[in-house]
């Protein structure tokens, strides 16, 4: 089963500085068909003006997983952390029993990032927050797993089953995923175009998948993807 989300589709609002677009039921957005995929509870598509974000804020009890797009974010938190991290890049925080951040934009140009959280496995968990760089060229015609649950996949960890994966494909390149009886995957193409076992999905729709035991990606225009393998 694919469910295709197209971006025309998604809720959202403009608030002048954050222009935001939500695959699932976020904040004034509520769509009783769209809360939630299995664990994954939220992907934001979000656009940051210049010299703005988002003021301390607290969360707790969850894996919030940052894939900056264009431009740049910079991270501070109650922690004690700060960090800036790029185009292509990735940060991860696991809320546990709490934290405040703020998310600002920098830089002198619009960030773009996909903000998406994942329901913790640990509630109560010792909070903690990492950043790191993937180069797009070593994701070229794969997967690669750029934040994880399983310490044995070397991504950046994150407290729940689930991976979030990166993966770049040219023009009529195809790659497979195998999707294990009892998981659900969620894909979205941050650029370019792609058939899904033939479905077509435009850059920003999003892809609910499950009952599918593997997903075969072809790339009508070079593509840029992230996806989500959850319970």
């Amino acid at each position: 089963m694919i469910d295709v989300r197209p971006f025309a589709s998604l809720g959202g609002a403009d608030h002048g500085w954050l222009n935001a677009k939500h695959h699932f039921s976020f904040a004034n957005y509520h769509d009783p068909s769209r809360m939630s995929w299995g664990r994954l509870r939220v992907w934001n598509d979000d656009e940051i003006a210049a010299q703005s974000g988002f003021p301390p804020h607290p969360h707790s009890d969850m894996e919030i997983i940052t894939y900056v797009r264009t431009g740049a974010i910079t991270h501070e938190d109650s922690m004690g952390n700060k960090g800036r991290t790029g185009a292509g890049d990735v940060q991860v925080m696991s809320a546990g029993t709490g934290v405040r951040h703020s998310e600002v934009n920098l830089e002198d140009e619009t960030t773009t990032l996909f903000q998406i959280w994942i329901e913790t496995d640990r509630p109560g968990a010792k909070p903690g927050w990492g950043a790191r760089a993937f180069p797009k060229s070593d994701r070229s015609g794969r997967f690669s797993v750029l934040a994880s649950g399983d310490p044995a996949d070397e991504a950046l960890s994150i407290n729940a089953d689930a991976r979030v994966l990166g993966a770049t494909l040219t023009a009529g390149e195809t790659l497979r995923y195998s999707l294990p009886p009892g998981r659900r995957a969620y894909l979205v193409p941050a650029v370019g175009t792609v058939e899904v076992n033939g479905v077509a999905l435009n850059a920003r729709d999003g892809a609910a998948i499950k009952d599918e035991a593997e997903i075969v990606i072809t790339a009508g225009i070079d593509a840029e993807l992230v996806m989500v393998d959850s319970r």
